[in-house]
């Protein structure tokens, strides 16, 4: 079946929604060699996926995952998800997963979907166990924590079985230095399908395609950026992450607004002087640590801005700030008032009684 895909592939001609079910038929089927898999996620790499193509393939994933039942009452309420894709390789600590629990502290409901490492020292699986959270939450038992806890985290692997027959054929691409849209769907795999999500990419052309598939899978409010991290070289690096070092590409969409894509100004926040160094972070332990002294306000430097933007865009995304600014208030309130540190000591002892 996927080799008769290639040829389409290699003469630049993108799959169909039904060619892209057939092909993830295959992909997830042990009995396809990993060869071959490895030759057809090459193939769609070199010519380019669509936003079309991602979306098809997201899907077809989400459609063959383990899906928590969601209660009526709590799906009318905003759900959101903060994440990137991964793959900026800049080691920085945990910022994603720290907004995510910034943001739980602000009564907010937040569906953190996520992995152990794979690009980086530490995933957001990794840190989370090391905090004392669980993540090997039951569909059942992560949606009481949502319930009760503005918090659950849903490790992608216990929701995605169907991944175990592709996780060689990824691996195979990956030793060869090859990415494949594997790269880009795990943020849009989650489990729950929140109905708000902050999104990061690596590379600023990936914005608006991927929040038209945000779009297209359902979200209601979305915002997908990627932050400039200047080097003094002709070769731009970025996170996935806002970023207080340079400029961030934005897209969103909302659902009392349109489409739109801008360059994040960041002249309105009180941002102190920083470099990529001081967003650095390490193993799960060392990066547990430092979770603990952001959340309970003792880290005052350029970690607690790059949590107190990527908050701000969250609690915005989520419908809880009228503006970033108004976001990036509300979350330095959340940890100067201690409500964050207590966020994450209800979490722990609900993890130790669960």
């Amino acid at each position: 079946m996927l080799q008769s895909f290639l040829e389409q592939l290699r003469d630049g001609q993108p799959l169909t929604d039904a060619q892209v079910g057939r092909a993830v038929a295959a992909l997830v089927d042990e009995v396809v060699p990993v060869e071959s898999k490895a030759e057809f996620l090459t193939s769609l790499a070199a010519k380019g996926e669509t936003a079309d193509e991602i979306a098809a393939f997201a899907r077809e994933l989400l459609g063959r995952c383990i899906s928590p039942v969601i209660e009526p009452e709590l799906r009318r309420r905003e759900i959101v998800d903060v994440c990137g894709t991964g793959g900026d390789r800049l080691n920085t600590f945990n910022i994603s997963t720290t907004v995510a629990l910034v943001v739980a502290s602000a009564g907010v409901i937040v569906a953190k979907h996520g992995n152990r490492a794979i690009t980086s020292q530490a995933g957001s699986a990794d840190v989370l166990e090391t905090l004392g959270i669980r993540v090997d939450l039951s569909p059942e038992e992560a949606v009481v924590f949502l319930r009760e806890h503005h918090f659950a985290f849903f490790f992608a692997p216990r929701y995605h079985p169907a991944f175990k027959h592709i996780g060689s054929a990824r691996k195979l691409c990956a030793d060869r230095g090859q990415r494949t849209i594997f790269n880009f769907l795990g943020p849009l795999l989650n489990p729950v399908r929140p109905s708000c999500q902050l999104m990061g990419v690596p590379r600023p052309e990936l914005c608006v395609p991927m929040a038209k598939v945000l779009k297209a899978l359902g979200a209601r409010r979305g915002m997908v950026v990627s932050g400039q991290v200047p080097n003094g070289t002709a070769t731009a690096t970025f996170l996935d992450e806002l970023s207080t070092l340079g400029e961030t590409t934005v897209a969103e969409f909302y659902q009392d607004r349109g489409f739109a894509s801008s360059s994040l100004e960041t002249i309105h926040f009180p941002l102190q002087k920083a470099a990529l160094a001081d967003l650095a972070g390490g193993n799960r332990e060392a990066n547990a640590v430092i979770l603990r002294r952001l959340l309970g306000g003792e880290e005052r430097g350029p970690k607690r801005d790059a949590v107190l933007l990527n908050s701000a865009a969250a609690l915005f995304v989520a419908g809880r700030a009228r503006s970033m600014v108004e976001g990036w208030e509300i979350a330095a309130d959340l940890i100067d008032s201690g409500k964050t540190e207590a966020k994450l000591k209800e979490l722990v002892a609900a993890s130790r009684a669960a």
